[in-house]
């Protein structure tokens, strides 16, 4: 076995199956720690106090997540012609470039590095550094949670379009129809469709800050009929992917009951 084959190993686990990530157990911990204090020092990090006294092990904290985090990116990209499926070793390489865990781990370490190669405005540095909050989604990676969701969002995807696209359509009738109702009387409130449109949202989705709302006879009609729609219509999107979860966890129990032996529950 060549040193690719076994850090290939090491990473990914026994299989190359880019569908099913069974990763090195000890190296999946490994990840999953640091991902999780690399979260918890962002947090602390927000505290003048605990930023101020321990400012000096919060860099190097950093500076050493960045370092692993860096070295787990090259390797899988050194050994992604091992992993991913393509005619060429280069072919693999940019499937996993342009992959979404790919991503997301150069977006994770990517805010270190460009202020040290660019001199950035300090507010745009500020700016990259949330793009550090990223790392929690390299839990992803190794999560089942998140491949089932993954999975659901795949299969809904049709009927999640159908229903966000008439979302939109009766959003902007909504709030195009509320513009004409109330725009003579709270011109500040309803000045345009645009500003009409903040309305909309905050009511079809039952929200209701309360900071724009009707005052005309028709326009609280409207707005009555239109939040009624709202928690019939707009939660179509939370059944659909519910129900899906719901039958993806179904069938997985019953791929996994189908894999044991009837005789003594082991896996076959």
């Amino acid at each position: 076995m060549t040193l690719k084959e076994k850090i290939h190993k090491f990473i990914h686990g026994e299989k190359g199956d880019e569908d099913k990530v069974t990763g090195n157990e000890f190296f999946i911990k490994f990840i999953y720690t640091l991902i999780i204090l690399n979260i918890i020092s962002i947090i602390l990090a927000s505290y003048k106090d605990v930023r101020n006294e321990y400012a000096g092990f919060l860099e190097y904290f950093e500076m050493f997540s960045v370092v692993i985090f860096t070295i787990e990116y090259i390797l899988r990209l050194w050994t992604a012609d091992l992993f991913y499926k393509g005619k060429t070793a280069f072919t693999k390489r940019k499937n996993f470039i342009f992959s979404s865990y790919a991503i997301i781990d150069l977006l994770a370490i990517m805010p270190f590095y460009l202020p040290l190669l660019f001199p950035f405005d300090l507010r745009f540095v500020r700016i990259l550094r949330l793009f550090r909050l990223l790392r929690i989604f390299k839990i992803g990676r190794f999560s089942k949670s998140f491949e089932t969701i993954k999975n659901v969002l795949k299969e809904t995807k049709e009927e999640l379009s159908i229903t966000v696209f008439i979302s939109f359509i009766f959003l902007i009738f909504s709030s195009t129809l509320m513009y004409y109702v109330e725009s003579e009387a709270q011109p500040e409130k309803f000045e345009n469709i645009g500003q009409s449109l903040w309305w909309s949202v905050a009511t079809l989705t039952t929200v209701g800050y309360g900071d724009v709302y009707p005052i005309t006879g028709l326009g609280k009609f409207i707005s009555g009929v239109i939040a009624l729609i709202g928690v019939a219509f707009v939660a179509l999107p939370t059944g659909i992917i519910s129900s899906a979860f719901i039958n993806k966890i179904q069938k997985d129990r019953k791929n996994a009951e189908s894999k044991k032996c009837k005789n003594c529950g082991c896996e076959v």
